[in-house]
Parts: structure tokens; C-alpha cells; sequence
């Protein structure tokens, strides 16, 4: 269920901590605190410092944005920025992104927030948007979206249960650690695209991972999806950023598009 409202921190811990599927005593022993002043915190009896805020969303394994929140709960300025990927301060980050997409180059890679909306792209991506409606291709493009929608890729990719499970689990387990309405209201959304056709599992057992099979104008190609994430980030965009290459999984699909 989405989460409405402003909650009080205790009512968020405890969320979290059930969504985490801990015990008290579970939680209590992550964070070396007893059992009693953690249900004190969850049932409002004891107020948390912003050093035990902190201390136990990083137990929890929280998010920059929903640490954020849990501070705000209790009564505390948020600790990490959000700043505009546009802005000068961004510069590095957006400098680092151009040339990761840059190298990738003759093959597909794209820049996407949290809910997979697409904020910057290479040459290549015109591989996975050729053909598609142009209201799909209207910015935010959503790339969930855009993959599984029947006037998206979704008639040109010959695997497409399989890639569909992926990128399903792919949501679903976003939605385990964000607990983002957004993402809820998406995942319901792709559902309904489905068709009824049931989890394939991860493909045959020789491939090392799930390809997307993709039909085109030469023929059917073969690539293999890797994410790159910024390894410390302190600040909730850079936090939501994900750099999505894809890879040729063989010589053919290589040759292809080396030479489009």
C-alpha cells in the first residue's frame, strides 16, 4: 500500500522497519540500541535526536530522499541536498554522464532518474525509440513505459515476457526500497500491458543473463543491459541517477551497429 500523508517518525520507523522485515530486536541489534528505547521511538514516547534519525536510516538501508523524509518527521532540516542537474554545482556530475554516454557510442546508452524517466541520451538510443508513437516520445520519456507499451517497443522485442519479467522485477524491487506512490502507480500501469502471459523465469539456462531481443531494420539484435550508479553520492539527484548501457551480446549485433 502507498504511504498518504504525514506521518509522525515513530509511524515511519516502524514502516520501514516491517517493510525491511525486522524485528525490534532485529533493528535494535543493527543499530546497538536497546529493544525498549527503540519501541519508545516507534510508539512516540521518546523523541529521536537527529544523530539516531541518521544512525537508523542507515540501518534500514534507506534512501538519500527517504532519509530526508524521516528527518523531516521528526522535526529536523533535511541533510541531503537536491539540486538541479542543470545547475552549475552539477557540472562534474554532468561532465562524468557525457562521457560515460560519449564512450559507449556506436551503442545505445541513456541517463535516467528513479522512476526511469530518460534526461539524456546517446546516438544509439535511436535504436530503441525508432518506431514508437510520438506521444511516447515526449519528454519525460519513461523508458518502462516505452519498452512494454504496445506502441513502443513492445511489438518489435521477440522475447518480450522474458524482458518484461526483467524489467518488472527491476520495478518491483525499486518499490521495495523507495516505497514511492509514483513507482506503485507505474508497476500497476505496466501490469495492464501484460496480455496474461505468466513469469518466464531468467531464460534458458546458457545465457549468463536476461538479453533483450530486439527486431529492426537489420534483423534481430541481441544486447545485454549493464547500470552504472555514482558509488558515493551525497545528494538525492545524483543519488536517483542511473547510467543504462546496452552491450551487443554477439558478433552480428555488434557488427550492425558499428555499422548504422
Amino acid at each position: 500500500m502507498p504511504w498518504t500523508g504525514r506521518l509522525q517518525v515513530g509511524d515511519l520507523l516502524r514502516r520501514w522497519r516491517e517493510r525491511r522485515r525486522l524485528s525490534q530486536l532485529d533493528l535494535a541489534m543493527r543499530a546497538t540500541v536497546s529493544t525498549r528505547h527503540l519501541s519508545f521511538l516507534e510508539t512516540g514516547r521518546s523523541r529521536p535526536s537527529r544523530e539516531m534519525v541518521l544512525h537508523l536510516a542507515e540501518q534500514l538501508d534507506l534512501p538519500l530522499r527517504e532519509r530526508n523524509d524521516l528527518l523531516l518527521a521528526a522535526g529536523y532540516a533535511p541533510v541531503y541536498r537536491q539540486t538541479a542537474l542543470d545547475s552549475p554545482p552539477m557540472a562534474a556530475v554532468r561532465d562524468a554522464v557525457r562521457q560515460m554516454l560519449a564512450a559507449q557510442e556506436p551503442y545505445p546508452a541513456l541517463l535516467v532518474d528513479r522512476e526511469w524517466n530518460m534526461l539524456h541520451a546517446n546516438a544509439g538510443v535511436a535504436l530503441l525509440t525508432d518506431g514508437a508513437a510520438p506521444a511516447l516520445l515526449d519528454p519525460p520519456v519513461n523508458m518502462l513505459r516505452l519498452a512494454l507499451h504496445p506502441d513502443g517497443l513492445a511489438p518489435r522485442i521477440a522475447n518480450l515476457a522474458a524482458w518484461r519479467s526483467h524489467l518488472l522485477g527491476r520495478l518491483r524491487r525499486r518499490i521495495e526500497a523507495t516505497g514511492a506512490a509514483a513507482l506503485t502507480e507505474l508497476y500497476t500501469e505496466l501490469r495492464g500491458y501484460s496480455d496474461g502471459d505468466t513469469d518466464p523465469g531468467s531464460g534458458p539456462a546458457d545465457e549468463p543473463a536476461v538479453p533483450l531481443r530486439l527486431r529492426t531494420r537489420g534483423g534481430e539484435l541481441v544486447l545485454l543491459c549493464a547500470v552504472s550508479t555514482f558509488g558515493t553520492p551525497m545528494d538525492v539527484t545524483v543519488a536517483e541517477l542511473a547510467v543504462e548501457h546496452f552491450f551487443p551480446a554477439d558478433q552480428r549485433t555488434a557488427a550492425v551497429l558499428r555499422n548504422r
